[in-house]
Order: C-alpha cells, then structure tokens, then sequence
C-alpha cells in the first residue's frame, strides 16, 4: 500500500517527499561552492601557493611574512564560478527539454564533479583554480535551472511553495556546512586544508547525480514527450495511489496537463524561433515577454539585495571590523541564514509571494542602511563595539533574506513561466541571477576598495526599489496549479497588484482546495449523469494524446 500524506487537503505520496528532499541536494551543491571560497581565501596554504602579492620574502621569494591576493586575481577566483553558472544556465534549458530532467540533473552532476576535480589537482597555478570553479559553475547553473523546474512540475500546487523553498533551505544549509568545514580544517597548515574542503563537494553531486533515478521524471516533461503512460505512472507515485478517490485526482491532473500540452504542441515553434519568443512574444500565450522580464528582474534583484556580498566575503569584511576569528563570524551568518529559511517554508505558504518580498525588500534596505551608516560615520577600527553592531544589522539583513528574497525567488520561476517556454524562460532568468552574481562578486573588491562600507547604500537603494518592483509587476501564484497560473497571466486587465484576489472560473477562493473540489465535481456528475462524464474524459484523454490505449487506462 502506498503511504499517502495531505497537503492542504491535497492527496501527495511520498514519494513527492523525496522529491523535495532528494533535489535539493542541488540546492546544496549550489551553497556548498558559494561558501568555501571566502574562507579559503584566507587559508595560510591556499595563500601561500595562489597568492600574488607577497612582502618580506627571501632571496628566493619564498617565506614570506605577509601573502595577499590583488583584486584581480581575488576577483577572478572568486566569479569565474558565476561565469560558469551563467553558461550552465543557459545551456541546461535545451538539456533539460532534450533528454528530460533526470538525465540533465545526472549529467550536471558529472560536470561539476570535473570541475572540483580540476580545482583539488591544482599545485602553483592559480589559473586552474579559476578554471576549475568555472567549469564546476557551469553544472552548478544548469542545475540551478533545472531542479526548481523539476520541482515545481512535479509536486501539487499546495506543497509547491514548501518543495521549492526546500532548495533554497538546502543552499543555506550548504553555506554552513562549507563555513563549518572549513573552520574545521583551517589549522592543518597544508593543502589538505582546502584539498579537502573542495574534495566533499563530490560526495553531494555523487548523491544527486545517481539518486535521481529514485524518483520519476516529470509528468509534464513526459506528456510533452509523447508518453502518456508514463506520466500517468509518474503521477500515481507523486499522488500515492491507495484509492479509488487518490486515483480520480490523478486522472484529474492527467487531464488538466494533456490538454494544456495539447495546445501547446498545436502553436509549437522550431528550437531557434521558441528562444526568440521569450522576448519577442507568440500570440498563443499572453504576457510571455512580460513574464521573461519578469523572471531576470526577480532574478537580478535577488542578486543585487546584497547577500552574496556577505557570503563571497564576510570573512574579509569582519576581518577588516576588527573580530579576531572571522571564521566564527561567518558560521553565525551561516546558522541565521539556515535557520530562518525552515521559517520561510511557513511564510511563503501561508502568506503568498508578494506581500514577503515587499516586506523583505524594506526590512532589508533598513539594516542595509544601517550596516552602511555605522561603517561609514563610526569606522568600527576606531570606535570599540561598532563592529558588533554591525555584525547585527549584517545578521538581521540574512534572516529576512533567508526568509523572503532566498527562497521566494526561486518559486517564482518555477512557477510563472508556460510550459512550452518553461525551460527557455528559466534559463534566461536565471542566467540573469548569475550575470548578476558575477559582477558583485569581480567588483566588490574595486568597489569596497574605494568606497568602503558606502557599499551598503547601493544594495539597500537596491531593496527599495525591488520592494517597488514586486508590488507593481509580479503576480500572485501562491496556490494556484502551474495552468492557473498560466491562465492568470492571460487575464486581461489584471493587474499584478490585483492578482492576489484572482481565482480560477469557478472557485469562490484559492483557499478551496482545487483537485478535491474537482474531484467532488466529478463525483456528483457521475452520480447525476451515470458514464456520460468520464465518457467524456475518456475523449478528452484520447484526443489530447492521440492513443487510444491511454484513454482506456483512465
């Protein structure tokens, strides 16, 4: 017997548990590679051979009482890895709708293992350093994309908002756990300090890259592929069939997909034409310009919140404030960053998309400004307890980040874009968060080098206007399924601001569960009218996947 959970009244097996689960594991591959590297940074070994700039050496450059890296090369080791990711992202669109998710999850692994292979193999030259990190990034970015697309077309729209936010949770859980390593091997005083550290970033992608085939592919990716049975198998095991109500509900969710893929299929474009689309519209789908936009704004503005600032290099930053072990430093960043994403798992279902992103925008623009003031007016190196303070106003900003901007994000691509642009419209956005990402992490040593803690000013100028943002142009998704959602957008005259009191044609609120409801509907008309509806549903399956075998397993 299937073990059988509910969400929101809404049957889901547990296997779609493992799928939160398991996935996001990507997530942690993706914190894992973000974090270690501003601890390595500092690492007496890892200086000692990459480091260029160096002072009170011998007559043969060697035993040198002080290493550092110039902006240059700190810049470069540090975002080569979003250079990577920018190109992963982009070309695990194709991938994905290619070989289907699993297979690109599967080989992203692979590639992000060469890239750590790369990295750990590295003696004096600290070009294969950034070599590595890039070519790691690029399974990193195509996993970025691909995982919460997996995520958001497999689970039901009630635990939609938790699966995907799961990610996020395991991104600031890999951050810790790279922060905590790294603490643990900082006082090996050899290249196992670092050797180590990048090595167990393998032993994640190992777990991903094989435990994936766990768990069933996509049921949209399938019907999109012509496999009506599988997907019907694939739904049985997210539903966890164990009735005949749970399996009325996947007949339910079979039928919704195949007839949104069906028409879908009819207004398909050549592979070329469908990236074009993204910017320059189909007129088959309303707002999908709107909605590619939409996705790289959402995306950049997480970037430009000022997080990775912190997490590419807290150690420096706390270092400069005057705390003495910087390490302990960053580990409490990392444990506040963890422990509030469990908090957004409640927030972001029980309060939507928008209403957390705005309030986060402005929640952090205020401690962002006062990180910022405190730097600037009370240097904390000539004002004793000023550092303090503003490792709280740093710790603050994380825990409404960890809340709001971290996850919210990434369930909003997931769940935004149409089916037939899914992938394309997800590597954009994407691709936008890495380009982005790329930036601060080259320029923040230029930039900090120049105007110091005035940095904080441009982020929290940052937060403002994406709190504008979101109250403008995005739209409420929470608690709609994917086809809602795309039904929502094609609403004329609705506004983002309006969005979250739209419900679909014939639900009196999104509070109504939607499959049960359908699934009551469908049991009354059965009741009233004998086989006529599921003779009718029996067409409707055979005409939107043209075999008549399926509609016979209905």
């Amino acid at each position: 017997m299937a073990i059988n959970f509910k969400a929101n009244g809404q049957p889901l097996g547990i296997v779609t548990i493992f799928i939160a689960l398991l996935t996001s594991v990507g997530g942690m591959i993706f914190g894992y590679d973000t974090g270690q590297i501003s601890d390595m940074l500092l690492m007496e070994d890892f200086l000692q051979r990459f480091a260029d700039i160096r002072e009170g050496c011998n007559a043969n450059g060697m035993n040198c009482t002080t290493y550092e890296f110039s902006r240059v090369r700190e810049g470069l080791i540090v975002g080569l890895l979003s250079i990577g990711t920018l190109c992963g992202a982009l070309l695990g669109a194709p991938i994905a709708d290619k070989l289907g998710r699993r297979w690109a999850m599967s080989i992203e692994c692979i590639v992000t293992t060469i890239g750590f292979i790369v990295q750990i193999t590295a003696f004096h030259v600290w070009q294969q350093i950034a070599v590595g990190r890039l070519i790691a990034g690029l399974g990193v970015g195509a996993l970025s994309a691909a995982v919460p697309m997996y995520m958001s077309e497999c689970v039901v729209a009630a635990f939609r908002g938790t699966a995907v936010a799961c990610y996020q949770l395991a991104i600031t859980f890999g951050i810790l756990l790279a922060y905590c390593f790294c603490y643990g091997t900082r006082e090996l005083y050899s290249d196992a300090s670092w050797r180590i550290i990048v090595g167990l970033g393998m032993v994640l992608t190992f777990i991903l890259g094989c435990g994936i085939w766990l768990l069933p592919e996509s049921p949209r990716w399938l019907m999109k592929a012509n496999k009506p049975d599988e997907a019907k198998r694939a739904l049985e095991r997210i539903r966890g069939v164990n009735t005949d109500f749970d399996s009325t509900v996947v007949d339910h969710d079979f039928l919704e997909i195949a007839s949104r893929i069906k028409m879908e299929q009819q207004t398909e474009s050549p592979f070329w034409r469908s990236w074009v689309e993204c910017f320059a519209g189909h007129p088959g789908t309303k707002k999908l310009v709107y909605r590619t936009f939409l996705g790289m704004f959402i995306q950049s503005l997480q970037q430009l919140t000022g997080a990775n600032y912190f997490f590419y290099y807290g150690a420096t930053i706390f270092q400069s404030v005057g705390i003495e072990d910087s390490y302990i430093t960053q580990i409490i960043l990392g444990v506040v960053n963890f422990v509030c994403t469990f908090a957004s798992l409640y927030v972001l279902e029980n309060f939507g998309r928008r209403k957390p992103l705005i309030i986060g925008g402005l929640w952090q623009c205020v401690w962002l400004l006062i990180f910022a003031s405190v730097g600037v007016a009370r240097p904390p190196d000539q004002n004793e307890g000023m550092g303090d303070l503003m490792i709280v106003s740093a710790c603050l900003f994380i825990a409404s980040y960890a809340t709001t901007w971290g996850p919210a994000c990434w369930i909003v691509t997931g769940e935004t874009f149409p089916m037939r642009t899914r992938a394309r419209q997800a590597a954009i956005a994407t691709a936008s968060n890495w380009t982005w990402n790329f930036l601060i992490s080259f320029f923040s040593p230029f930039i900090t080098g120049d105007i110091g803690y005035g940095y904080g000013y441009v982020f929290a100028g940052c937060n403002l206007f994406a709190a504008f943002f979101v109250f403008f142009f995005l739209y409420e998704t929470a608690g709609l399924t994917l086809e809602a959602v795309d039904e929502m957008y094609s609403t004329d005259g609705l506004k983002a601001y309006q969005s979250g009191g739209w419900t679909p044609p014939g639900y009196s609120s999104r509070g109504e569960v939607m499959e049960t409801s359908k699934v009551e509907q469908y049991h009354k008309d059965h009741a009233d009218n004998g086989e006529k509806r599921f003779d009718d549903d029996e067409e409707r399956v055979s005409q939107t996947s043209g075999h008549q075998d399926v509609s016979r397993k209905v």
